[in-house]
Order: C-alpha cells, then structure tokens, then sequence
C-alpha cells in the first residue's frame, strides 16, 4: 500500500444544456458523460492515473451501478475495499458558464462496518469527511505510525474538529469558511491551531491562500484558462487532491509549493474536459499545461522555478 483514500462513491452523471427544464417541459443536453464521482474517490482515481496505485475504502451497493463502479476501479487498477450500503449514491450536474450545479442522491447509511486494513509501506491517506468514523479511526492510525494525513475540507462534517487535531494537510473550501462564519485569513489561523502543518482556502478564481511549512502565509494566484476553454469545473478540485498525494508519495524531497503547482496544473487540465473520467490527467497532459502558462508542473526532475501564478479548483 502507498496510499489510502477514504470517501463515499458516486457515480455521476454531468450533462450540458441550455435550460433546466421544470414542470411537464422536457429537454435534451447537446452532451454527457457519465464517470465516478465523490472527492476522494476521484482523488483516489486521478493518483491511480498519475501511477500511485492507491488503496480505496469506499461506499457500495449491490445493484447495476454499483457493478459499474467495480469495473470502473478494475480499469485503473485500484485496490477497492469496499463498505456496503443498499443503494449507489448518484450526483446529477449541469456545469455552466464556469459554474456547476449539482442535485445529489446519497444513501450513507452503512450496513457493515469499515475495513480494517494493514497500513505496511503506506506514505499518505486522505479523506474527505466522509464515514466519519472510519476518517477517524484511520486519521488517529497514520498519525501514531508517521503516516501523512491529508483532508479535503469542501464542508463541515459531524467530526471535522476533532479530525483535524490529527490531519497534516487540510485544504479547504470557501464554503468551509462561510460554515465556520470565518474569513479565509482567519480559517488559516483555525486550521494552525488545531494543529494542520500545511493549511489552504481554495478561493476559485481568486486562486489559492494558504500556509507553508513555517506557518508563513502565501497566495496562489488563477491560472489564466481562457473562459471559452472552461468546459466543467466540478471535480477540479478533487484532481488538485489526488494529484498532490501523488506528488508527495512520488517526490518526497520537495515542498509543499511545489506539490501545490503541480497539482494546480492537473486541475487546469480537468477543468477543459467534461466529466471527471475525461478529464483525468497524465504526467504529458501536466506538462503541457505547465508549458502553456509558463512555470514547470515537476512532472519530470529539473531544478525549481519560484515566483509564479497558480490556477483556480473548485470542490
């Protein structure tokens, strides 16, 4: 095991369309795409994708979709261990002009308990809140054996407090912030105090505000993606996650910047593309973007470059 992602499993459904329709109006979307949902599921995905093979404690049913889902993480090699629950959980979303609604469909009720796993040569585990008791349990586990413990923050769940008393990394959503009624400077000195080493609020098209190694506080500015190039936004920032998990396991002789710009990079990559599937990134599709916009994505070993601009991520 290098790494384990802990979540709960959609299957999405992302669709573009004109108008929503209401009432007895019906219409049809110009295109769709259906892929695995959930954040760190598609975290879990995008590192398999990368080379990391991750271990993944997620959410299934037994019906169709869940079948899907199982052959969707044969596909990438995933290591899938599974928690069961009656029926698959479904997300419905219509990205628009930069945005993206989404109507989700959600069974967590758990039928079995949460799998108890041997952590040998594990190096990162990330979560995102869900199955609380299980994100607990493994977050107080990696903890004791020097495990990196990594959280992606998109809200406020019944345990996150106590959580983060034992989370390395903790990026956060804005609307974590709006939760909490903090600003984003102060949600950083939140996160520092619970203990996080590393601490960031995505802020979308204002970038990234985020904490170093030293606690000092920097930014992350947006990559320049051309509006016209924006196809879907939802994922963007669960691929920022699985993508700087591989960075870290991959490279652990680097900083936290630079795990953060590459992982910036793949999320512009995801963010041309519709639906979480399509818009996986390779090492060459982060290269290429890093190429675009001007600073390197580390795919490959060269020396640093400081000084440059980042690129917005959604959760």
């Amino acid at each position: 095991m290098q790494a384990l992602f802990i979540g709960q499993t959609y299957i999405d459904v992302t669709f573009l369309a004109d108008h929503m329709p209401q009432g007895d109006e019906k219409s049809v979307a110009s295109e769709y795409a259906v892929s695995f949902g959930g954040n760190a599921v598609t975290a879990a995905f995008c590192c398999a994708k990368l080379s990391v093979k991750p271990d993944l404690i997620a959410t299934i049913a037994d019906d169709w979709l869940g079948r899907m889902f199982l052959d969707m993480a044969a596909k990438y090699d995933i290591r899938f261990h599974p928690r069961r629950v009656e029926k698959s959980s479904l997300s419905f979303i219509m990205p628009k002009a930069g945005r993206r609604a989404i109507v989700r469909c959600r069974d967590d009720h758990y039928l079995t308990p949460f799998p108890v796993l041997d952590l040998d040569g594990c190096r990162a585990l990330h979560l995102d809140g869900h199955q609380p008791d299980a994100a607990m349990a493994y977050a107080q586990r990696c903890r004791k054996a020097g495990i990196l413990t990594s959280l992606d923050g998109g809200g406020l769940r019944i345990n996150t407090h106590e959580l983060l008393a034992y989370i390395d990394v903790a990026m956060v959503a804005e609307r974590f912030c709006q939760q909490m009624d903090k600003t984003p400077a102060a949600t950083l000195d939140y996160l520092k105090s619970r203990g996080c080493k590393i601490g960031g609020v995505t802020l979308g098209e204002r970038g990234v505000l985020w904490y170093d190694e030293t606690g000092q506080v920097r930014t992350l500015a947006a990559l320049p993606v051309p509006p016209a190039r924006v196809r879907d936004t939802s994922g963007a920032g669960d691929v920022f996650h699985g993508s700087y998990v591989y960075s870290y396991v991959r490279h652990p002789q680097r900083n936290w910047e630079e795990h953060f710009q590459f992982a910036q990079h793949a999320a512009a990559h995801k963010v041309q593309h519709l639906g979480n599937e399509a818009g996986l990134p390779t090492l060459e599709a982060i290269e290429r973007v890093a190429q675009e916009f001007g600073r390197p994505s580390h795919a490959e070993e060269r020396p640093a470059r400081t000084g440059a601009t980042a690129v917005p991520f959604g959760h």
